[in-house]
């Protein structure tokens, strides 16, 4: 077959209903995570980024790069971020495709809702309505995370919401939050998650855990704790299930090079970097962004917003009581002054956002040539879904709900303090 009639077949076949019936005429290959998670797997020692969209920019720039790249991509938004940007779980299918069809990208995208939170059982009822409402918007994938609450609530609260989860969805489950050094995962209380969802027909692609990773605006800390994650990783190994790495902020490209090459992670959050890219702040290796003497962000002449309207979103931003990671409130009330500017000055800010990913997708992650595997795997099953990857070891018997508890008083863990959702 010539490439064009690939790609014709790739449409056809590739694309979940979901996305097929809401994008009936589009050209853009949007697919579940299973796909992208899949494609990273037979490549080996490489993750991809699961890019924050918080405005048109950031979704723009990661494409771009990803098209560049040859790199199978993940495009998400978190539940929390839905409520300082223009970005929710409702939109972000309508922003990617969209700009696909305009910019000709062709490589594999999934779109995930990160950080699906359940914080108590009086969430899931909601959430049983929500999540169906949410793929008929276009969500390929989905992270439900309930890690704020104890062990056993927490298995229990994905064991009875997957229902509400298409089988073909990409699916992320999370045992620990963002909270740097403190109450970090361990094999224990990982196995127990895993374990307990096999036992239930329940497969995930992705764990995420906390593992020593961090939000910030400075490099503090030991950063992510590799052996751990490799530790944890492995132990997992039999039930198919690989890494989802949150919180990339404070760890450098060498200590990023180390989790793509030395553990199984496959999929790399990356959100308030690719923000600040885009308004043309300076940020280092670490993906943070630097202050000048004051404590003020270091704007880059040049790059990024105008300074007209830098200037008026730090004036919002002191009037407001707005400091340091919490300048991300700007994006809801900034986007129409954004997508107002001159052409030139919005081009920089995407172009921006394009360099930045594509340097981490070739030079960090080791993701490229990923979107070619991903074709070729939908082309090799035939279909949109890509399956599982393990089989069911655990004894139902042994994981119902009374013993799930039991089971979960005997965890030796330190869930330490409240977490982050943010990436």
């Amino acid at each position: 077959m010539g490439i064009n009639t690939d790609f014709e077949k790739l449409i056809e076949i590739g694309r979940p209903p979901n996305i097929k019936k809401l994008f009936p005429y589009s050209q853009a290959l949007i697919v579940s995570g299973k796909v992208i998670d899949r494609a990273l797997s037979v490549k080996g020692k490489a993750m991809t980024i699961a890019a924050n969209g918080r405005n048109s920019f950031v979704i723009r720039g990661a494409l771009l790069a990803a098209q560049r790249a040859d790199a199978a991509i993940i495009v998400e938004i978190a539940k929390s971020e839905s409520t300082y940007c223009p970005v929710n779980f409702y939109n972000l299918a309508l922003y990617v495709d969209s700009i696909c069809n305009e910019l000709g990208i062709t490589i594999p995208v999934a779109i995930h809702a990160d950080h699906y939170g359940i914080k108590s059982e009086d969430d899931i009822s909601f959430a049983r309505m929500e999540i169906p409402s949410m793929f008929d918007a276009g969500v390929t994938s989905i992270a439900v995370d309930a890690s704020h609450m104890t062990d056993d609530k927490n298995l229990l609260a994905n064991i009875e919401l997957n229902s509400c989860i298409p089988n073909w969805a990409g699916l992320e489950t999370e045992v620990g939050e963002i909270k740097g050094n403190q109450g970090l995962s361990t094999v224990d209380d990982a196995s127990f998650l895993i374990q307990g969802l096999n036992a239930h027909d329940i497969f995930p692609d992705w764990i995420a855990l906390n593992n020593g990773s961090s939000h910030g605006l400075e490099a503090s800390g030991q950063g992510i704790q590799v052996d751990l994650t490799a530790e944890i990783h492995k132990a997992l190994e039999p039930y198919g299930v690989n890494g989802a790495q949150h919180g990339t902020s404070g760890n450098n490209s060498d200590r990023l090079r180390e989790i793509a090459s030395k553990t199984r992670t496959t999929k790399a959050n990356v959100a308030t970097a690719l923000q600040m890219v885009s308004w043309g702040v300076e940020v280092n290796d670490y993906g943070n962004a630097q202050l000048d003497g004051n404590g003020d962000f270091i704007k880059v002449q040049g790059q990024g917003v105008s300074a007209e309207i830098w200037e008026r979103m730090r004036r919002y931003a002191e009037e407001h009581g707005i400091k340091g990671g919490n300048y991300k409130k700007l994006n809801l009330p900034f986007e129409i002054f954004l997508c107002a500017q001159e052409e030139k000055v919005r081009k920089r800010m995407v172009k921006g956002v394009e360099e930045f990913v594509y340097h981490l997708l070739v030079d960090v992650f080791n993701a490229q040539g990923t979107a070619t595997l991903a074709k070729e795997a939908i082309l090799k099953v035939g279909s949109h879904e890509m399956g599982v990857k393990a089989k069911k070891i655990e004894d139902s018997d042994n994981w119902t709900r009374e013993k799930i508890i039991e089971r979960a008083k005997t965890l030796d863990v330190d869930k330490g303090p409240e977490g982050d959702f943010d990436d």
